[in-house]
């Protein structure tokens, strides 16, 4: 899989990622001791809407195109960091304007926080770096993403976030994720992890999770939503995250909103969520 994301900005899968991803980072801001982000697969911060790229797909019309009314108050509770978010990115850049997980970040920093951000693609870091440039909180690195996770754990900050979103370039990229994973969070056991996949072929999927759960991790959360089924639909209609050390009290905010959620954003009555602990198989 080559998931370029300028083509796929705003659709259903960031809909969900990216508000998740809001939640953790307003749950880092309920205290006053710093936080660092560390972003492995950034991309270039900002994505216009009106751009051919994402025109030449129209999948922002079936994501975030379908925000635009407000839902009911289970889902405006886990939408509400992400609206906020998206309004002033907006208002800062420009109406057609997405922000991609380097710019939430940004945007919902404080004074006292960092963020590393990590791209291999120079076209890609070239935006980026025009996009932080001037903000001495933000280091932009060029770098292959898993390089630059060994790196840069543990940070210094106690607190944090890692944010995980290859683009699945390499064909094992999904097989050898586990074990990077297991890699990382041996090396940050208190820091919060977003992870997120595509759900495509569920055996592999499946297979993704048994692996998971033989890693030894603790308090994986694992959250699916499929707008149709993977099995019989063409194309990426499944997105998945896994959250370690996920903040309290998201899984319940995610329970309550998911139903919601697929209502608005399904294609058909062949979607389904999920939202469930992936029990380790064995401990530390």
């Amino acid at each position: 899989m080559n998931y370029r994301h300028a083509f796929h900005a705003g659709n259903f899968a960031d809909v969900l990622k990216h508000a998740v991803l809001a939640q953790c980072l307003a749950a880092l801001n309920r205290k006053e001791q710093p936080w660092r982000v560390i972003d492995t697969h950034a991309g270039p911060g900002l994505y216009d809407l009106a751009g051919d790229k994402a025109r030449r797909t129209g999948e922002a019309g079936d994501g975030i195109g379908k925000l635009s009314q407000e839902g009911p108050p289970a889902l405006e509770a886990l939408l509400a960091p992400y609206r906020a978010v998206l309004a002033e990115a907006r208002t800062r850049y420009g109406e057609t304007i997405y922000p991609g997980s380097p710019a939430i970040a940004r945007l919902m920093m404080r004074p006292q926080d960092r963020a590393i951000f990590c791209e291999k693609h120079p076209e890609e870091v070239l935006a980026l770096t025009r996009y932080a440039r001037n903000d001495p909180r933000v280091k932009v690195v060029e770098l292959d993403g898993w390089t630059g996770l060994k790196a840069n754990l543990p940070p210094k900050e106690r607190r944090g976030l890692v944010v995980i979103d290859p683009p699945f370039e390499a064909a094992d990229e999904m097989e050898r994720l586990p074990c990077l994973l297991e890699a990382a969070w041996r090396k940050w056991q208190t820091g919060q992890f977003l992870v997120w996949y595509p759900i495509k072929d569920l055996r592999r999927t499946d297979a993704f999770y048994r692996a998971m759960t033989a890693t030894g991790i603790q308090k994986m959360l694992r959250v699916e939503l499929a707008i149709d089924n993977p099995a019989r639909a063409e194309g990426m209609v499944g997105t998945g995250l896994v959250l370690i050390n996920p903040p309290w009290p998201i899984e319940d905010t995610l329970k309550a909103a998911l139903p919601a959620l697929l209502k608005l954003l399904q294609r058909n009555d062949d979607g389904f969520w999920r939202c469930d602990w992936l029990i380790p198989e064995k401990s530390t």
